[in-house]
């Protein structure tokens, strides 16, 4: 559930970061980092924010092949760079924070 739950927080980011940039690349970005670090939290393991990453990553990168009919979702843009290198930093390190035991 989390992998699908990430994969639909990229689909909508990769919507949402042309629109209104910058703020869309922050809402973007944002909204993975709290949907990682909630998951690990939740799940008291980085396994939780592993399979959110995962599932983000995974649609991301099929997002960025272009279709036979020319048609593609990321244009060339620091922005689209900036949301692909800056969602995998942010998944990373959200996901090793988020992880292990918890102090009561």
């Amino acid at each position: 559930m989390l992998f699908v739950l990430g994969g639909v927080v990229g689909v909508a980011g990769a919507l949402i970061q042309p629109a209104w940039f910058p703020g869309g690349l922050l809402l973007a970005l944002a909204g993975e980092a709290g949907l990682v670090l909630g998951a690990s939290r939740v799940m008291r393991s980085r396994a939780g924010g592993g399979a959110v990453a995962a599932g983000w990553m995974l649609v991301v990168i099929l997002l960025t092949t272009s279709r036979p009919e020319g048609d593609f979702l990321f244009a060339a843009v620091a922005g689209t760079y900036l949301f692909l290198l800056g969602g995998i930093g942010v998944a990373v390190i959200c996901a090793t924070l988020g992880g292990g035991r918890q102090p009561r």
